[in-house]
């Protein structure tokens, strides 16, 4: 299956670099690149990509209000986003990812993470740059006391834990199923359950609920 993706940054030349590097994968097309929020949404609605890539800061509207747009809390239907940026801010990473963002990736990352990036949102993971992944999901409690969460409607497992744990540390769905000795299916089947139990739209509000819940003290 082809994953097609839609490409959202106000410089021409990062826009054409990223259409080559993705356009070379086999199982990758880009069906279009804008270089600016307002294009974003309506192409993004009129072409319905499995990924769109966004750039933070861009004319119109930025990167940000763009995920929430597509991606947000209140959107029925929502596509896929990883955040691609130069600036590694706390605020920036944190907000992309409440609004509903599959992955934040920093521009130097190379190529290879761009790509896997793009892939690891169509399947439903969450890939976030190596060198923020921990520090930004520990951040969801800032180092202050632990936010009023609310507790799961029923008692997670203690497989499930596990799995929670892992995706929190910010290991993929493969990379869990490495380390915990289970088979793909089977995570994404505990990740399934725990996202009932915590009202969790996706793996990245289940890694934001162990931080801030004490899970992972």
């Amino acid at each position: 299956m082809t994953i097609r993706v839609l490409i959202a940054d106000d410089q021409e030349m990062v826009r054409m670099g990223f259409r080559m590097i993705l356009s070379a994968q086999d199982d990758i097309e880009v069906v279009a690149d804008v270089p600016d929020g307002i294009s974003a949404v309506a192409k993004a609605r009129e072409l319905r990509p499995d990924v769109c890539l966004l750039d933070i800061r861009m004319p119109g509207l930025d990167g940000l209000e763009v995920t929430r747009q597509l991606a947000g809390p209140e959107v029925t239907d929502p596509l896929k986003v990883v955040v691609v940026t130069t600036f590694d801010l706390d605020e920036y990473v944190h907000k992309a990812l409440r609004n509903g963002a599959s992955g934040f990736l920093l521009k130097d990352a190379g190529p290879a993470l761009l790509i896997e990036a793009v892939r690891a949102a169509e399947r439903g993971d969450a890939l976030v740059s190596p060198q923020v992944t921990v520090r930004l999901l520990k951040h969801f409690d800032g180092g202050q006391a632990k936010r009023d969460v609310a507790p799961p409607s029923e008692p997670l497992t203690a497989r499930e834990l596990d799995v929670v744990k892992a995706a929190a540390r910010g290991l993929t769905n493969t990379e869990i199923g490495a380390e915990l000795f289970m088979s793909l299916s089977t995570v994404k089947t505990h990740l399934a359950a725990v996202q009932g139990k915590i009202n969790a739209r996706n793996r990245v509000e289940i890694a934001a609920w162990a931080w801030q819940s004490g899970v992972m003290d």
